[in-house]
């Protein structure tokens, strides 16, 4: 159960880069849409804690790299609304440029540009990949038969090359799945090469529930994957669409947990994510890179979920304001900040228990007690 000593120390350094790659381009957006809308910006931080090292830049911002390198800051200045802050902190503000002063549109912008940079960097990583290393496809190639399905029952085999449904020629797997999940229990004439030749099988669809949903199922794994080199135009519009894509397939996965469809053991914490680090991180840089820009569309997506502490539940607290015409009580802010809290502290609390189930250290335990 227990990992040696090389594997957690490749898994650890591998989680440090991860971590601090996500950290430092999520803050940056904060740091450059607070500089392009006015706003010091007293201090920059990678980690929390004791500083390992500091710099001051020629712009007053004091640059920090912490010993507890799990998140970052960038503190603003004047970040305090003036009836918050005492005296003779009011009295070291420069004008025009505290957080508080700005306009309501402004303060959004400067918060929301944290999970937004997440999102570009997730961009920017699958482009950098599809151009350099080839976007991977899945080739529509029969890796597995499973036993008893519609395609064992069609003789549909190993290694077979579907290359039309029903007259629909067929460049992918995905263009399988798209194809027959939309038709449960129908007869399609499938269209596969083998051994050079075309032969056409006769199947029908087995039906399954997926959802609340009927889709199709043909009873076959994939197998071949391909990489397309892409060029610089095509990989940029292919990595927009790939977060895009992450993006909605994760809303979807978390809308399925909320409405118990789907299991909450996937949700994974630090352990989880350090573990995984050291395995990706084994397959190559490219594999790195793609498993960075997917965390980072994930830090984004719940760095703008609507509880407070959270950027969402900042730009909450500012549309507020706006229909408002004035700032929540500051009470109510509190109570806010004190919830929103507690729900991330227990979502930790049980992140971090999934994943100790996950490395077995909870049978383990359970095993020694028994």
């Amino acid at each position: 159960m227990l990992h040696s000593v090389p594997d957690l120390l490749r898994s650890g350094g591998a989680f440090l880069v991860v971590l601090g790659v996500l950290v430092f381009f999520h803050e940056l957006g904060h740091y450059l849409a607070a500089r392009a809308c006015g706003v010091h910006v007293e201090a920059f931080s990678i980690g929390f804690g004791r500083a390992i090292t500091t710099w001051t830049d020629r712009h007053g911002t004091i640059w920090r790299l912490s010993w507890l390198p799990l998140g970052g800051y960038v503190k603003l200045h004047g970040q305090e609304r003036p009836e918050d802050a005492p005296e003779e902190v009011r009295a070291r503000w420069l004008p025009g440029r505290t957080f508080h002063e700005k306009s309501v549109g402004r303060r959004a912008i400067v918060v929301a540009a944290g999970p937004a940079a997440n999102f570009l960097l997730a961009a920017v990583f699958f482009s950098l990949l599809y151009a350099t290393a080839g976007r991977p496809v899945t080739l529509p190639v029969v890796g597995e038969v499973v036993a008893h399905s519609a395609a064992a029952h069609a003789g549909m085999a190993a290694k077979d090359r579907i290359v039309a449904i029903d007259g629909t020629p067929i460049t992918t797997f995905e263009d399988i799945q798209r194809i027959v999940s939309a038709h449960p229990a129908t007869k399609m004439d499938v269209t596969v090469r083998r051994d050079h030749h075309d032969v056409h099988l006769a199947v029908t669809t087995d039906t399954q529930q997926v959802g609340g949903k009927q889709i199709g199922m043909l009873g076959i794994r994939g197998g071949a994957v391909d990489y397309v080199r892409m060029g610089p135009v095509q990989a940029i519009g292919a990595g927009i669409d790939q977060t895009w894509t992450v993006t909605g397939d994760t809303l979807h996965a978390l809308g399925q947990m909320l409405g118990g469809q789907r299991g909450t053991g996937e949700l994974g914490g630090p352990l989880r994510i350090a573990q995984m680090s050291g395995q990706v991180a084994e397959l190559g840089l490219a594999s790195l890179i793609s498993f960075i820009a997917v965390l980072s569309i994930n830090l984004g997506l719940i760095n703008l979920f609507p509880i407070p502490v959270l950027d969402g539940g900042h730009l909450l607290f500012f549309l507020a304001e706006a229909v408002r015409g004035r700032p929540i009580p500051q009470r109510a802010q509190e109570y806010g900040y004190r919830a929103g809290f507690a729900l991330l502290a227990g979502l930790f609390v049980f992140a971090t228990w999934n994943d100790l189930s996950h490395l077995g250290l909870v049978h383990w335990v359970a095993h020694l007690l028994g």
